[in-house]
């Protein structure tokens, strides 16, 4: 079984709501908690405004998810099928803005949370599909720059049993190998404001605006197209170590299995990787780390 051990400086428990099944979304005013402190242009102004609008959020797999990517030993990988399962999805109002490299939690003065349990699909539609929409709640207007979920092994549907399905095909040389890598480790990110082209989470009265849960799973393959060098490269698995463990032509293989059949540093690098999925575009996350009892 794998749980979550919070690193040493963390503070993730107290950040993060009860888990709830129950359909339905929630909106509360706290009294401000743990906070870190921001720079440049992410520390801004958080205060509410007057009015309520509607919140989107959706959920990202990014291009290497909708169009394939090579990975950092020479796979290609394409997707049909990536299932993630979240939970607990909380929208926090943070005045001063939270700093999840920092560590602690938000100190939150709104808070909107999407207790329902849902499985998305990252590779739903075509090659330029918009990010997955997981629900769009009523919400108090203001600024949105701290974002939490939690990741459980789905309750039912095709990904049941496990909290993340991943099902493609891996190209090389010849050879290609159906895969199913089903993981189900509980995860949880806590994250401060959404980094990219463009601000997401400032929701004006009468309006609408996003927040993404973004997931990088180049962590976990790499990217051909970096240097081998490149950190997104040096820290990856790829996809030789799993080739490895095929049966012939197909890989279908859980977690447990994972264990017993990767070589215990490949595996260890894996329970390293998986908590390092969850961002807001390219903002990072509040880590977890993962232990095997």
């Amino acid at each position: 079984m794998i749980k979550i051990k919070r690193i040493a400086r963390m503070a993730m428990t107290a950040a993060l709501p009860t888990l709830l099944l129950a359909c339905g979304a929630q909106t509360t005013t706290e009294e401000p908690t743990e906070t870190g402190s921001l720079e440049g242009e992410v520390a801004g102004s958080s205060t509410a405004s007057d009015g309520v609008g509607e919140l989107t959020i959706r959920a990202n797999g990014e291009d290497f998810v909708r169009q394939g990517f090579v990975t950092k030993d020479g796979w290609q990988i394409d997707f049909d099928h990536v299932y993630v399962t979240l939970t607990d999805i909380t929208a926090f109002q943070a005045d001063p803005p939270f700093d999840a490299e920092a560590g602690g939690t938000p100190k939150a003065i709104e808070t909107v949370r999407i207790a329902e349990t849902m499985t998305v699909d990252l590779a739903a539609g075509d090659e330029s599909a918009e990010p997955i929409l997981v629900q769009s709640i009523e919400a108090p207007a203001g600024r949105y720059n701290a974002f939490s979920w939690q990741m459980v092994p789905a309750p039912a549907g095709p990904a049941a049993g496990q909290t993340i399905w991943l099902e493609g095909t891996a190209a090389k040389a010849g050879e290609t190998i159906s895969f199913a890598l089903k993981l189900d480790p509980d995860l949880a990110f806590v994250c401060g404001d959404f980094v990219g082209d463009e601000r997401k989470g400032i929701l004006e009265a009468a309006e609408q605006a996003d927040l993404e849960a973004t997931f990088h799973f180049d962590h976990l393959f790499g990217d051909g197209e970096a240097p081998p060098e490149d950190d997104i490269n040096t820290g990856a698995l790829g996809f030789d170590p799993l080739a490895a463990i095929a049966d012939g032509n197909t890989l279908d293989i859980d977690m447990a299995t994972l264990e017993s059949e990767l070589d215990p540093e490949n595996y260890q690098l894996l329970m390293e990787i998986l908590p390092s999925l969850g961002h807001v575009g390219e903002g990072h996350c509040e880590e977890t780390k993962l232990v095997s009892q």
